[in-house]
């Protein structure tokens, strides 16, 4: 099967620097959504840094078709040992560190792997599915039976994260496996998207502008990218937005 992906990130309209980085590499079928944080230019740098290690470490990963969920979960391990190393170097940098959703397709089946709240969803058959679970304070209570998720969305403190990378020495990274399918349409994307866009209205954007169409394209994909950022935007855009949608076909 043939991926057909495209990538955007916006700065949204209320911050003054995009601390979001995203990585597209068609040719490896690797692709990378990581939402930095940190004080002055940390969250900036750790995003930055997560994707460049990550994409570095892929290059001379061996049989990575053949295992894709064991080099992802190398490949994010790396980045984490990258970044805490150069933030310990320098006391300014300290306590930064970055989300990390990401996508590695390999000869049968894709490993999805993810660290803090950047999400991976799959939409098929007219449906949404979140594939990842968020790694925040608040998903923590959810799981432990304290919280509804209504509860959930109104706690003040439901951006504090239970896990990032860079943060840590030692991070647990969840990787998960899906054996793809023609027509599936994966996505992956910061909470400057989630946070302002419910799924539903995602999926219903995206059936408008993409499912809809007669034929799935980089340009039909882009355009899809546009819309949903700008319904981020119109819905308040307090965050920088990142997407990336792979279409199988």
């Amino acid at each position: 099967m043939e991926v057909i992906c495209a990538g955007i990130s916006d700065i949204g309209r209320k911050r003054e620097t995009n601390q979001d980085s995203i990585y597209v590499s068609n040719s490896t079928r690797f692709y990378v959504v990581a939402d930095g944080m940190g004080g002055h230019s940390g969250g900036d740098l750790a995003s930055t840094m997560a994707v460049k290690h990550m994409s570095e470490f892929m290059k001379t990963a061996k049989n990575y078709e053949g295992t894709p969920g064991k080099s992802l979960k190398e490949a994010i391990l790396f980045a984490n040992k990258s970044i805490k190393d150069f933030a310990d170097a320098d006391v300014s940098l300290n306590g930064m560190g970055t989300t990390v959703v990401s996508i590695l397709f390999g000869k049968d089946n894709v490993a999805i792997g993810n660290v803090g709240d950047s999400r991976a969803y799959i939409i098929n058959n007219q449906q949404i599915y979140q594939l990842t679970r968020d790694h925040s304070m608040v998903q923590e209570k959810i799981n432990m039976g304290i919280y509804t998720r209504t509860q959930g969305a109104d706690d003040p403190h439901k951006n504090v994260l239970s896990r990032t990378v860079g943060y840590d020495a030692d991070i647990e990274v969840d990787i998960f496996s899906y054996k793809p399918k023609k027509g599936d349409f994966f996505m992956l994307c910061s909470d400057g998207l989630h946070g302002k866009v419910s799924d539903e209205d995602i999926l219903y954007l995206i059936k408008k502008t993409l499912l809809e169409k007669n034929e799935v394209s980089f340009s039909s994909i882009r355009d899809c990218l546009q819309t949903l950022v700008r319904q981020a935007n119109e819905n308040g855009g307090q965050d920088n937005i990142s997407i990336i949608i792979a279409a199988m076909q």
